[in-house]
C-alpha cells in the first residue's frame, strides 16, 4: 500500500515531471481545474489516489502516448 501524497507533494511531483496543470489533466483525462484542486491544501478535493498511482509511474519513467511532444521530435 502506498501513502497519499499531500497536495504539495503531488504539485511537486508534476513540477518534476516539467507538465503544466493543463498536460498532466490531458494524460489523465481530467480537466486542468482538477488537477489545480488536487494541488490545492483546503480538504475541497484530495489527490485522487489512481492520478498519484500514474504520477509515480511517470517518475518512474513510463511515458504514456498522451505524454507532450518535445519540439526536438
Amino acid at each position: 500500500m502506498i501513502l497519499p501524497m499531500t497536495p504539495q507533494e503531488f504539485k511537486q511531483a508534476r513540477q518534476t515531471l516539467g507538465l503544466t496543470q493543463s498536460e498532466l489533466g490531458h494524460i489523465l483525462n481530467s480537466n486542468p481545474r482538477t488537477v489545480r484542486k488536487w494541488e490545492t491544501d483546503d480538504d475541497t478535493r484530495p489527490v485522487n489516489p489512481i492520478a498519484q498511482r500514474v504520477i509515480e509511474w511517470m517518475l518512474n519513467g513510463y511515458r504514456p502516448p498522451e505524454w507532450p511532444k518535445s519540439d526536438a521530435t
